[in-house]
């Protein structure tokens, strides 16, 4: 069987997309990517070893009416390539995970008479994918709440898998991430990230906590600051010699699962692949959504996770009250608290996400 994939823009498409190729492969299929040229999914397919075939696409800016002219234009340039190349490899199925490529990927396959599978990773479904699923075989959400932005039809070919998670990131051990970061097993370690780009208010509240977190003789703080922010924050901690030992400081960690297995807990963004990693990881957490997010999704995402009991959440207009500071230091003193959160997670099944789209998929096979 002959599976292709698509998505671009960012990462939050392609991780998942990538973890479904894990499974897809794993089980004897044949798997391609199709993606912008100089989108980052093109460096992350590539490093994953799948072919990988770039098509143009392009959003519009509704404020520049010619820019919906070079959008259209591109994407009918890409629809009609990306004919004559499944002319060739001839799919059985495509599979869409978001981002402006896969419309005309998508399109392509409709002409062809390749079914289409479309998975939405956040709460809210974004523009490409509420559009290719009128037609799809199948409609994959991470959150049933999405649906409701569905018709009726499309809503009648939903399936709830959840957002799938690489094997890679819950196959670390807990003693490979402490070796990584040369925290001792018996240490406390609580990770603070604000995703791939960093988080400025997060870091700088997080920061005004520094006295109160190395007042626990055993706490290692690990904070991912978003190579953006590196330098702010190393100047706002002001970290001495001995501080040091037990703050780690890094603007970019491209080996978050075991940096993940090695913590107790986390403080971080509500994205859809941190909070799909976090929950494989079964990890207490503190979560604050962005807040600029599209239509908040961010927060729509964390609350049906914080509901079931997997974690705390404060809004990132809060992170300067003593709740934001209560909440963190109740994650770090309170193991009963953290074996709950750690509990309910595991209820969840997030490790099951790849493997039941893989099932979609295959059954949408022509």
């Amino acid at each position: 069987m002959l599976v292709v994939l698509s998505g671009g823009g960012t990462a939050g498409h392609i991780n998942p997309a990538l973890a479904l190729a894990d499974v897809l492969v794993e089980r004897g299929c044949d798997v391609r990517f199709a993606g912008t040229p100089t989108g980052v999914e093109a460096r992350l397919v590539a490093e994953a070893g799948i072919p990988f075939t770039g098509f143009e696409a392009a959003g519009f800016d509704r404020s520049r009416p010619l820019t919906l002219l070079t959008s259209t234009l591109k994407l009918q340039k890409s629809t009609g390539k990306a004919k004559r190349w499944f002319g060739e490899i001839r799919p059985d199925v495509v599979v869409g995970f978001g981002g402006y490529v896969c419309i005309p990927v998508a399109r392509a396959a409709e002409q062809c008479g390749i079914p289409v599978v479309v998975h939405e990773q956040n709460s809210v479904m974004g523009m490409a994918n509420k559009y290719l699923a009128r037609r799809a075989a199948a409609v994959c959400l991470t959150y049933e709440h999405a649906a409701g932005a569905l018709d009726a039809r499309a809503r009648d070919r939903v399936v709830v898998t959840g957002n799938p998670v690489r094997a890679s990131v819950f196959s670390a051990t807990r003693q490979q991430g402490r070796e990584l970061l040369g925290i001792p097993e018996d240490a406390r370690m609580l990770l603070v990230t604000g995703g791939s780009l960093g988080a400025r208010h997060l870091n700088q509240a997080v920061c005004a906590l520094k006295e109160a977190l190395l007042s626990y003789d055993d706490l290692h703080v690990v904070q991912v600051t978003g190579p953006r922010e590196l330098e702010a924050v190393t100047h706002e901690l002001a970290l001495t010699s001995a501080e040091q030992q037990r703050w780690h400081l890094f603007g970019y960690q491209d080996r978050m699962g075991e940096v993940m297995a090695a913590a107790d807990a986390i403080v971080s963004r509500a994205g859809a692949t941190s909070l799909a990693e976090i929950a494989a990881r079964a990890l207490p957490a503190l979560l604050v959504p962005f807040p600029h997010a599209t239509e908040d999704h961010q927060t729509t995402n964390a609350r049906s996770y914080v509901d079931a009991g997997c974690a705390f959440m404060i809004a990132d207009a809060e992170v300067d009250t003593p709740e934001f500071g209560h909440l963190v230091c109740t994650l770090v003193e309170d193991a009963e608290v953290r074996a709950r959160m750690s509990e309910a997670a595991r209820a969840q099944k997030a490790r099951d996400a790849a493997a039941k789209l893989a099932d979609v998929v295959m059954d949408a096979a022509r």
